[in-house]
């Protein structure tokens, strides 16, 4: 078993983590985004900032196993994979998307959300199309 290996594994393994709470916590947005109840809206404050803070280190490991990775490849190897440069551009995005969530969260607990439930469902989309797109770039490797 190579560090190469244990790195792409653990790389995997935090980034479906990563993904679990990113693609849950927008729908707790639509949730509170629809609630008008006090108390509804109190247990939601405190599940998304729970899971927001619960899955942000699995970000930050992603990351790190990730440029673990890319290093253990060495630089040229780095230099000539065009698709992995477009799927880094990608993973920039969602970290944005991420740290977006905070402000948002932010917004909810001091009822300031002026977005609607429809934003929020079209909001929960985009971390799925961006994890389709860098997947396909991640085994497909095309030449680009």
């Amino acid at each position: 078993m190579t560090l190469l290996l244990v790195y792409k594994s653990l790389h995997v393994f935090f980034m479906i983590a990563w993904f679990a709470g990113i693609f849950y916590l927008p729908r707790l947005f639509v949730y509170h985004a629809m609630t008008e109840e006090k108390a509804c809206s109190a247990m939601l404050k405190i599940m998304e900032r729970r899971l927001l803070f619960f899955v942000t280190p699995f970000a930050i490991l992603t990351a790190v196993f990730g440029v673990l990775t890319i290093a253990e490849y060495g630089r040229e190897w780095f230099k000539h994979s065009m698709w992995l440069h477009y799927k880094l551009t990608l993973v920039i995005l969602l970290y944005i998307y991420h740290g977006y969530c905070f402000k948002l969260l932010a917004d909810f607990k001091h009822d300031r959300n002026q977005r609607s439930h429809k934003f929020y469902r079209w909001f929960n989309e985009f971390p799925v199309l961006l994890l389709l797109a860098i997947v396909l770039l991640a085994i497909l490797k095309p030449a680009l």
